[in-house]
């Protein structure tokens, strides 16, 4: 009986290693697809960012083409 009980200790330690390995793996799996998005987000972000400055600096240099324009009245 106590051989039966030893082998089953084992076995059953195998498979709790096998299984909390596949938990872990999963877990993994979830936080790099989890990381993959954030870097996506980042990455549409930024290129929102861009495109906002760089009509900033458009329009902020129509302003000033305007400005000198426009003749100066002393």
């Amino acid at each position: 009986m106590l051989k039966v009980l030893k082998t089953a200790g084992r076995w059953g330690s195998i498979f709790l290693l096998i299984a909390l390995l596949i938990a872990l793996v999963r877990q993994l799996i979830a936080f790099i697809g989890f990381m993959t998005t954030v870097i996506k987000i980042l990455i549409v972000l930024a290129f929102v960012a861009v495109f906002l400055f760089v009509g900033y600096l458009f329009l902020k240099a129509m302003m000033e083409k305007q400005r000198k324009k426009e003749p100066e009245s002393d």
